[in-house]
């Protein structure tokens, strides 16, 4: 073919070598705004560090390879021994040595940590959301084996270690550990208490054996799971090693891995206990209640995981924007286009704001704090993760074709997006926690309107929106079937408080304005033309 049919113009380059930390406004401001000042030197330095790392095509090139090479189940080896080994791409274990080696398991016993920590995995999970599943919960791991001082004082260094350590080998021969969990069954789903799975007691005090399934068994080659049975007094909580002291492979049948729409990295399987050695953690019948922390832990990670990949699409869709020409300019510039990028760019930031405000609500740690959660986690949970999903179709459509090529790497974004509102409980699962807080927790929706409350008088449109929902909570007819349209107003009404209170007045005119206000439509690219919408995508813009 001649050179000059196949001239290559008009094409955005490739947005790679950046701090994906210190060009996101909305992260930086929310990490100076949460972390006390005595920190922030440090922080910022190992953010901007990680940031560069994340935005380096090195690593843009492990999250590719960990994707287009999946993990690979092998039940036996070449003498017929069952091993249950999954075997890994390279690339995988140098993300997940990255995530470890940057603290993103290390929150718990550091000042700032759950902020600095949640900040970096917001940053790091942009490069590849798979690896961030077995990072998730060995960090959540910690506060649920804290029902057994015994077991986290043995375990918890290990979690919290900053060593990735990779391979099947006794925990106490590790430098460091990772943790997985094992809660549904294929009977029950998200209904745990319907769990099959019996525990029967051992002569050692507090060890049980294991007989039953898991259906979900994410990241299978981590080095202990917490799981739920059925003991004699009802569903417990468990610590299952893969590798026992003596060196022994723990019995642990995987039967296979899950073929899933996205998160292809990341190997989550079906496996079968038979005879399986356990700890108990915490006391029999309190599985539901030892093992909560950890799943609150992880939910407030599939926010914080829903925020990254939305916090890459926005910044892949305005990247191409700014150097893409159409009909005379530059696309960004185009008043519709800049309509589109800035709603995006809004729900974005609402995204990010919110993650970081929950994680200094861990660092805290006060009771007012703690009943705060209680609310806010399962309603950020509910809505964020709810918001992905749209808000990458729309990033992939700013880039026309080639965001639906593989190559743009808009794709796997758009595959990996729905995965948070499932896991950890779906949408419907959140819902019905947040009714059971407000009914059983009084102290939760005090905390949960105080926040609110602390914009109130800021903009006349949240305050309509607190009045309006102050009346939907008064109104407890049919409670459960409009259970999403309350908890929905909830996230928006928090999300409205904190940006009223912290963004850009362009940021929070505008999100009052669309989300609270009503002058909105039903899709992305729907805000009044009236607001400083070029503002609002310039803050959005990554500058390489």
């Amino acid at each position: 073919m001649a050179a000059t049919t196949h001239t290559v113009t008009n094409q955005a380059p490739p947005l790679v070598g950046y701090d994906v930390f210190a060009c996101d406004r909305a992260l930086v401001e929310a990490v100076e705004r949460h972390l006390d000042p005595g920190l922030l030197d440090e922080a910022r330095a190992d953010l901007s560090g990680l940031g560069r790392t994340a935005g380096s095509a090195q690593a843009q090139e492990w999250g590719v390879l960990a994707n287009e090479n999946p993990p690979v189940l092998h039940t036996h080896d070449r003498y017929g021994n069952r091993i249950d080994e999954v075997a890994f791409h390279p690339s995988w274990h140098r993300l997940l040595g990255k995530a470890v080696a940057s603290g993103l398991t290390s929150a718990w016993n550091r000042p700032g940590g759950h902020v600095r920590r949640a900040a970096g995995f917001l940053v790091w999970t942009q490069t590849e959301g798979g690896h961030g599943c077995p990072v998730s919960m060995t960090h959540a791991a910690v506060p649920a084996l804290r029902a057994d001082p015994a077991l986290a004082a043995e375990w918890e260094p290990r979690l919290t270690s900053t060593v990735y350590d990779e391979g099947l080998r006794p925990a106490a021969e590790k430098a460091g550990v990772l943790f997985g969990m094992g809660m549904t069954e294929k009977q029950g789903g998200s209904d745990v208490r319907a769990n099959t799975t019996r525990a029967r007691a051992l002569a050692e005090d507090g060890t049980y054996e294991l007989v039953g399934h898991k259906w979900f068994c994410s990241a299978p080659m981590s080095d202990g799971f917490l799981v739920l049975a059925q003991a004699e007094a009802g569903l417990t909580c468990f610590l299952v090693p893969r590798v026992l002291e003596d060196g022994s492979r723990n019995v642990f049948a995987i039967q296979r891995l899950k073929d899933k729409l996205g998160n292809k990295s990341n190997a989550s399987s079906e496996v079968e206990f038979n005879g399986t050695w356990a700890r108990r953690v915490g006391d029999e019948g309190r599985g539901v209640r030892t093992i909560i922390e950890m799943v609150a832990a992880t939910r407030l990670d599939c926010v914080i995981g829903s925020a990254a990949l939305m916090r890459q699409a926005v910044a892949q869709a305005v990247h191409h924007a700014t150097y893409r020409e159409a009909f005379g300019g530059k696309l960004v510039d185009k008043p519709l286009m800049r309509n589109v990028l800035a709603d995006l760019a809004l729900e974005s930031e609402a995204a990010t704001t919110l993650a970081l405000r929950l994680a200094a609500a861990y660092d805290d740690g006060s009771e007012r704090e703690q009943a705060f959660l209680r609310l806010a986690v399962p309603a950020a949970k509910y809505w964020v993760t709810k918001r992905c999903t749209p808000l990458a179709g729309e990033a992939l459509e700013c880039l026309g074709g080639n965001g639906y090529v593989e190559e743009s790497g808009m794709p796997r974004l758009l595959r990996e997006a729905p995965l948070n509102s499932i896991w950890e409980g779906s949408g419907n699962v959140q819902a019905l926690d947040v009714l059971r807080a407000l009914q059983r927790e009084p102290q939760a929706l005090n905390a949960f309107l105080e926040e609110v409350g602390a914009a109130r008088g800021a903009d006349h449109r949240l305050d309509g929106a607190i009045k309006g929902l102050l009346t939907e909570l008064a109104d407890l007819d049919g409670i459960e079937a409009r259970a999403r349209r309350l908890v929905e107003r909830m996230a928006l009404v928090l999300q409205g408080s904190l940006l009223v209170r912290y963004a850009p007045p362009e940021v929070a005119d505008a999100f009052c304005a669309s989300r609270l206000g009503g002058d909105w439509g039903a899709a992305f690219g729907t805000l009044p033309h009236s607001l400083d919408l070029g503002a609002v995508v310039e803050r959005a813009a990554v500058r390489l």
